[in-house]
């Protein structure tokens, strides 16, 4: 299941739609008993996954939720992202596609960033819902923030005194219910890609869309790490 890359451009709502969609559809058309299930997702597919959880019509399986692998995903948006060359990009690609899930990476959804979608989805429950959260982040992405990726603070917004304060915030919704619930595990994976020298490497991309590219990455990252965490 997943979102369709035309789609990408949507806002976070009209994507979490769609995806719930599909997973409701899936189970009832091959009539499934479930007895867990667990999640793979990569980039925005995250975020879109998280908010899936916060929805009524999935109430009824959070109790289902397992293992969340999270591949690059911007979990605290893209607000502080230290390549000038990509956020220069995407700030254009947002006014030329007028995309409305890029905005609201970079939390200009909203005037008050508390009332932006990435920090309200924060506040919602979701993340300790599952038995393990794993989160994989790549210092080569440089489409995703290191941290973002992580859920972790970044020396920038502890300098920045007008939205550094709402940083701390989103990690402290985020993770103190996972920290707090006994039954949850959080495991923090590091990636290093073994890269061509491309302009794709040069600007972080290639590190980025890695997972989706390599075929034997995934396979060889839940045989060295991950899957005891889907048994």
């Amino acid at each position: 299941m997943g979102i369709d890359e035309s789609d990408t451009f949507a806002d976070f709502d009209a994507m979490t739609d769609r995806l719930l969609d599909e997973i409701i559809q899936h189970i009832h058309l091959y009539n499934l008993t479930i007895s867990r299930i667990s999640f793979i997702g990569h980039s925005l597919g995250n975020i879109i996954i998280r908010s899936v959880l916060t929805r009524p019509r999935f109430r009824c399986y959070l109790n289902k939720l397992h293992t969340f692998l999270s591949l690059s995903g911007p979990h605290l948006g893209t607000l502080y992202n230290n390549s000038t060359l990509v956020s220069t990009g995407l700030w254009l690609m947002q006014k030329l596609k007028k995309s409305s899930s890029l905005l609201q990476l970079t939390f200009k959804d909203q005037a008050d960033p508390r009332k932006t979608f990435l920090y309200k989805l924060s506040e919602k429950p979701g993340l300790q819902y599952f038995k393990n959260v794993m989160l994989v982040a790549s210092t080569q992405d440089r489409y995703v923030p290191f941290h973002s990726a992580r859920i972790e603070m970044c020396k920038t917004a502890l300098k920045d005194r007008q939205t550094g304060s709402v940083y701390t915030e989103m990690i402290n919704n985020l993770l103190r219910p996972v920290t707090e619930t006994e039954d949850c595990t959080l495991i923090r994976y590091d990636i290093f890609h073994a890269l061509p020298n491309t302009a794709n490497a040069l600007i972080g991309r290639a590190a980025h869309i890695a997972v989706l590219d390599s075929e034997l990455f995934l396979e060889k990252f839940l045989l060295v790490a991950g899957l005891n965490y889907f048994k």
